[in-house]
């Protein structure tokens, strides 16, 4: 498809370059408060936090990234984990996987998320454990690898679409495809950069083009079309249960904080009226977000090792 406007010890100093990213980060989230949430921090000491995905108002999954490329074998220290956010307990449901860059749950519970230096995608269950979703069997005689899966989101029929960057930036061999497992699809070819996606209870798909900065909007019956332009970096993508709002970040100065002048932020955009309102700016690494099905927004800042949070004051009783 073609868009429109195309677009002292090492510890020691290991402990204190941490404990300074998060005071910048959170000192960012704090002066930068939109009029319209409350933002905390909700988890910090990470070690560079990747995708997150709600499976519920009190149950989050998010990854960590500070091995990218490097499997478990090899010393990598990548992790899928697990966050009850009533007691702030984290539990591993995965370790060992080279790059787990985004995640998405499903309505059953289980959660997909992609490897994209490994070019598969991994499903978990709490009963049955961890196990290959595409390809199926890894091992089998000429099986196919994904190539370099990235986005992930699940739709109620729990059918996986998925995004392909090969070759980012670039109009070529990435894609957009939806699988049951075992077929398929493509729904979207030779994208420059569709980087995160997410879909809609009725069906209606979004995709972020970090490169071209547009977010892209696909409806059930097929029809492509650029959703919002004229972004900077557009990353994570995440849809409310109501199928009414979008939230995305974008990323114009990635690894900058507000503080050092970085103008990075998570922002919420209307999709009856199309305006955009910023949730946060000034997190120096915000990568992905999701939002839960009472309405509160979370996001991973991956330079800063934090999961941060934002309460729509209608929740609080302030609007």
């Amino acid at each position: 498809m073609s868009y429109s406007n195309t677009l002292f010890s090492s510890a020691r100093l290991g402990r204190a370059t941490g404990l300074l990213a998060f005071v910048l980060c959170l000192t960012a989230a704090l002066s930068a408060k939109s009029s319209q949430f409350d933002i905390r921090i909700v988890v910090d000491g990470l070690d560079k936090p990747t995708a997150i995905a709600a499976g519920s108002n009190d149950i989050l999954y998010f990854s960590e990234v500070p091995t990218p490329g490097v499997f478990g074998t090899d010393g990598g220290m990548n992790t899928v984990k697990r966050l009850k956010l009533s007691n702030r307990g984290i539990a591993m449901i995965s370790e060992g996987e080279p790059y787990p860059v985004n995640i998405a749950v499903d309505d059953r519970k289980n959660v997909y998320w992609t490897c994209m230096t490994a070019g598969v995608i991994l499903k978990y269950n709490q009963k049955y454990g961890k196990s290959f979703f595409l390809p199926a069997d890894p091992m089998a005689e000429d099986v196919e690898f994904l190539m370099s899966p990235n986005g992930i989101t699940v739709d109620t029929n729990g059918d996986v679409l998925f995004t392909e960057l090969p070759d980012p930036g670039v109009m070529g061999a990435n894609m957009v495809s939806v699988s049951d497992g075992y077929n398929i699809s493509l729904i979207s070819g030779h994208e420059p950069a569709p980087t995160d996606i997410v879909i809609a209870r009725d069906g209606t798909a979004y995709w972020t083009c970090a490169t071209a900065g547009v977010i892209v909007k696909r409806t059930p019956a097929g029809v492509i079309s650029v959703l919002k332009d004229g972004l900077e970096n557009p990353t994570g993508i995440a849809i409310d249960y109501l199928g009414r709002k979008l939230y995305f970040t974008e990323l114009p100065t990635p690894g900058v904080s507000g503080a050092e002048g970085g103008t990075n932020r998570v922002v919420e955009l209307n999709l009856r009226t199309m305006e955009m309102c910023n949730v946060s700016v000034g997190f120096p690494l915000p990568a992905d977000v999701t939002v839960t099905p009472q309405g509160k927004v979370y996001w991973t800042c991956t330079k800063a090792g934090v999961i941060a949070c934002a309460t729509p004051l209608y929740l609080l009783g302030g609007m």
